[in-house]
Formats: C-alpha cells, structure tokens, sequence
C-alpha cells in the first residue's frame, strides 16, 4: 500500500523529469537524504508510461545511486571516523566491519540489494572507512544496485500496472533471494579463488 501511494504521489514528477530525474533523486537518496522506496517507485511509474524505454530508466537509477554512493565513500576513505560514529553505533561498525573481513565486496554488494529498512549506508562508509579500492566499490554499488533496479523495471515492462502491486507485496522477499544466491555465488568464488592460492603441499 505505501509502495503504491508513493506511486501516486510522484507520478506526476516523474512524468515531467524522466530520466535526469531518476538520477537526481537516486543520488540525493544515496547521498545525503533519505528517501526510503522513491527511486524504485519512479522506475515502476515511468516504465508503466513508457514500457520501452525501462532500461533507460533502471540504468539512470543505477548511475544516480553509484555516484550518491560514492559520495559517502569517498567521506569516510577521506577520514571520516567521526562522521560515521556519529550516524551508527559501534555494535553496528564493528560488524560491519566484520562482514568486509569475512566477506569483502560482497558486504557491499547484497545490502544494495536489498529494500529498506537495511542500513545500506553503513556498508557504504565502512567500505571507505575499511580501504576498499574505488573501481572495485564502484563496480560493487553497480552490480548490487543493477540487479534491484534492473528487475523493477523488467517488472514494471513484463506486467504493467500489475507490477506496482507484485513489487509492493514481494519487493523484500525477492530482494533477499537475488541477495542469498549473489551471497551463495560469490562465497564460492572466493573459497574457489583461497583454494587455488593456497600453498601446494
């Protein structure tokens, strides 16, 4: 229901910016607003009104949320300690922090996934905060943001109005599937890739 009011709301907006739009609003989302289910509302409502032209509007979604992103990042790779201590607890850095550890991209990539309300923000500040390289956070935020944004549009040109209410109702329980197999995938490339490093006895 709330998917589908904030649908309604912005409907109008979307019509009149397009693209540049999507971008704008997905980069002050990712950024230094909060603008929960926005971005994903105005792919659905533009594609509904030009079903040709979704992967424009996922793609222009996908850049605008990269570059909010890397806003943040470049913050916190830049020495932005306080700024980071005083959005999140410390039980939330140190296990962050624990999951680059474990994981390393990937603990970017599956929270740009998934919907609100995960704390995507503070895996973006810990990947500037830990020193991950910016062409592989780059990539990371892409892949993860692609994938979300990419199947909303699909949907939304597949289905139609119908999309609206299938996103609404099932937005969180695909988003964690997409996220478990990209999880899945990429733990084996890793253990593959540890496996083929260690040393031959």
């Amino acid at each position: 229901e709330l998917f589908q009011q904030v649908t309604a709301w912005i409907l109008p907006l979307a019509e009149r910016f397009g693209a540049p739009g999507l971008a704008v609003i997905a980069f002050l989302d990712s950024s230094f607003l909060s603008l929960p289910n926005v971005g994903d509302a105005l792919i659905v409502a533009l594609t509904i009104q030009h079903p040709e032209r979704w992967m424009l509007y996922s793609a222009a979604t996908t850049l605008g949320s990269t570059a909010g992103c890397f806003v943040l990042y470049s913050i916190a790779r830049k020495g932005g300690e306080a700024f980071l201590r005083r959005r999140f607890s410390e039980a939330q850095i140190e296990r962050g922090l624990g999951l680059f550890r474990r994981h390393g991209l990937l603990a970017v990539i599956v929270p740009a996934i998934l919907p609100p309300p995960t704390p995507f923000k503070l895996f973006v500040l810990l990947a500037g905060f830990a020193g991950v390289r910016p062409v592989p956070f780059i990539l990371g935020i892409m892949i993860g943001r692609g994938f979300r944004f990419g199947a909303e549009g699909w949907l939304a040109y597949k289905y139609g109005a119908q999309a609206t209410k299938y996103i609404n109702e099932n937005l969180a329980t695909v988003s964690v599937v997409v996220a478990g197999i990209v999880l899945l995938v990429g733990m084996v490339v890793i253990l593959a890739r540890r496996r083929r490093q260690a040393p031959q006895s």
